[in-house]
């Protein structure tokens, strides 16, 4: 089965950037709709971003103007700038995939952690 694969997270001082990626393990029929969550401890998950087929990008409040979403091919990546303490948290990847000769259904990653230090 093929799984979504997260890299990019660590530790980060106030202030700084970070850049997350997600991708496939292996090749796969289509990828739709791709998005980044996060859950930080005691908090519900919550949408990050999401970009859309077309290219439009949808953005939770708190990361608007900070956090950029992107994808190039069946990758994706969230390129975070000005991290603040309430960043912190795991972040996972998600995506509507097919995979060949299955149903397309959505796939989630494991979760890449960014915390937010001095």
């Amino acid at each position: 089965q093929v799984q979504l694969v997260e890299s990019g997270g660590g530790l980060v001082q106030p202030g700084g950037s970070l850049r997350l990626s997600c991708a496939p393990s292996r090749s796969i029929y289509s990828m739709k709709r791709m998005a980044w969550y996060r859950q930080a401890p005691g908090k519900q998950r919550e949408l990050v971003a999401e970009i859309l087929p077309d290219g439009t990008t949808n953005y939770g409040d708190s990361v608007k103007g900070r956090f950029a979403i992107s994808r190039d091919g069946e990758v994706v990546y969230l390129q975070m700038n000005s991290l603040n303490y309430m960043d912190t948290a795991a972040y996972f990847c998600n995506a509507d995939m097919t995979e060949y000769g299955r149903l397309p259904r959505p796939y989630w990653g494991q979760g890449t952690q960014v915390t937010v230090s001095s």
